[in-house]
């Protein structure tokens, strides 16, 4: 008999992200800001707060198309700076609006994306990499779960949240894996003392299923739409 799960928790967000304006250079640019408080270990590919540690907030500013700064992270740190977060956090920058976010949330787990996909392309080509800083990413994921992942969960959840995102990439007709600058950030509840630590997060699993379904949801409402044109032979758009 197939595992029945339950039906999605309702009531309080994770991600409840607060929406922010900014005149830069010029320019209209807007930034999404999640303060998650205390209490939460995030894993991230971010240019600001990445790798794995305990993190109090995320924070996913546009920037001009064109960004030639070279100090991304000051950068990031400052924008976090004025708007009034505390604590050591993580940072995203984009080129795309994000304005309007994709979210989504599955039994518990929840989602927020932003894409563009202007610069898209496979991950395995015969094109050389290059050095330097990156350009600012163009998809960006950020998810939380509830409860308590370990560090090698936490990594299998970014495996997880990245299948999502291609699933929903090709699922939406784009020809593509991915941008060459995608971020992710994936935050769970830090372990106390009687709580259990969850071992998986692959996408069989309890939670690494409900991430996927959330990612898979969100990327989906951010991407933008295609014509039947752009679509690869075969494709089509849920």
């Amino acid at each position: 008999m197939p595992a029945v799960l339950p039906p999605p928790r309702t009531g309080h967000r994770l991600l409840a992200v607060e929406r922010l304006t900014r005149v830069e250079d010029g320019e209209r640019l807007h930034a999404l800001l999640w303060r998650s408080g205390p209490g939460w270990r995030m894993v991230s590919s971010a240019v600001l707060g990445g790798g794995i540690a305990e993190r109090a907030w995320v924070l996913n500013a546009q920037v001009a198309h064109g960004y030639r700064r070279t100090d991304p992270e000051r950068h990031l740190a400052g924008l976090a700076r004025d708007a009034g977060a505390e604590g050591p956090g993580v940072g995203l920058m984009t080129a795309a609006d994000v304005s309007a976010p994709g979210c989504a949330r599955d039994g518990g787990a929840e989602a927020v994306a932003t894409a563009g996909v202007s610069v898209r392309g496979w991950a395995a080509t015969a094109q050389e990499g290059a050095g330097g800083v990156p350009a600012p990413g163009t998809i960006n994921v950020v998810a939380a779960l509830p409860v308590a992942l370990s560090d090698a969960a936490l990594v299998n959840a970014v495996i997880t949240a990245t299948e999502a995102k291609v699933q929903a990439l090709l699922e939406s007709g784009h020809d593509c894996s991915g941008t060459p600058t995608d971020a992710v950030c994936l935050a769970a509840r830090a372990p106390h003392p009687g709580a259990e630590v969850h071992s998986f997060a692959g996408p069989r699993s309890e939670w690494g299923a409900r991430l996927a379904r959330a990612v898979h949801r969100a990327v989906l409402a951010a991407l933008p739409a295609t014509t039947p044109a752009e679509r690869p032979y075969g494709a089509r758009a849920f």
